[in-house]
């Protein structure tokens, strides 16, 4: 019999799990002392000049030794990440793998804007964006605090940050524009009469042909999130904790 968190962990869908699992696994190496962030975080030199390409997987992987921060970060991925996999990517595993290929991608090539070691949370962050913009009319409650939609949520985020690390947060900020570039291209542009309903960055065949036959785990649901009640229906006993955000 399966516990639970043994059949939490293979209900998220696989390139959410894949990259959680490599996340973890990869701070938990550097804490028993096998790695070391120096080699892991993004440096051009050591990528082209001594070939060590590693650092172009591995600086999206770190996310900081075992601390409230990383659980911080590893419950935005997980979530976000999650919910954009079993939604509007559901059954579109090649197209998801597409879409965290073109981000980190991308940030690779804004990454001299911030000189940011490591470029996992910005991802997230774009992450998040692309579902804030595919779900505007879900509302959400942060720290029991204020009651906002799902669309602002990146930009909550960012002044969270903000005020927590009295640092103007350019990585996040980087994050935000890879998305918003994403979500642009993606569901807006094919819609204009303009475009001929064109998709730029539609996911090659290749990349199609290398997920073929891959599928989201059969037991896996939707989370209640995409599904949540309106406003006028609050849940009876609603009980947020510091860095959740619930639906209403």
């Amino acid at each position: 019999m399966a516990i639970p968190i043994e059949e939490w962990y293979y209900e998220v869908p696989i390139i959410t799990r894949t990259y959680v699992t490599a996340a973890f696994l990869t701070s938990l190496a550097v804490q028993v002392g096998l790695v070391n962030p120096f080699q892991l975080y993004f440096n051009f030199d050591k990528i082209f000049y001594d070939r060590q390409y590693w650092r172009l997987v591995t600086n999206f992987l770190y996310f900081g030794p075992f601390s409230l921060d990383f659980l911080y970060h590893m419950f935005f991925l997980t979530r976000y990440s999650r919910m954009l996999e079993e939604g509007s990517f559901r059954g579109r595993t090649a197209d998801y793998f597409w879409l965290l290929f073109l981000s980190a991608f991308a940030l690779i090539l804004l990454s001299p804007l911030s000189n940011m070691p490591f470029l996992g949370s910005p991802l997230a962050f774009a992450l998040v964006y692309i579902w804030s913009r595919r779900n505007p009319f879900i509302r959400l409650n942060f720290v029991g605090l204020f009651v906002f939609s799902a669309p602002f949520l990146p930009w909550v985020l960012l002044g969270f940050s903000l005020l927590l690390n009295n640092v103007f947060p350019t990585g996040d900020m980087m994050g935000i524009a890879v998305g918003h570039v994403y979500y642009f291209f993606e569901d807006v542009w094919p819609n204009e009469r303009n475009s001929g309903g064109r998709r730029w960055l539609k996911t090659p065949q290749i990349i199609v042909r290398m997920f073929e036959g891959i599928q989201n785990d059969p037991r896996t649901e939707p989370i209640e999130v995409d599904a949540a009640e309106p406003m006028a229906n609050p849940p009876a006993n609603p009980n947020p904790d510091v860095v959740h955000l619930e639906n209403e």
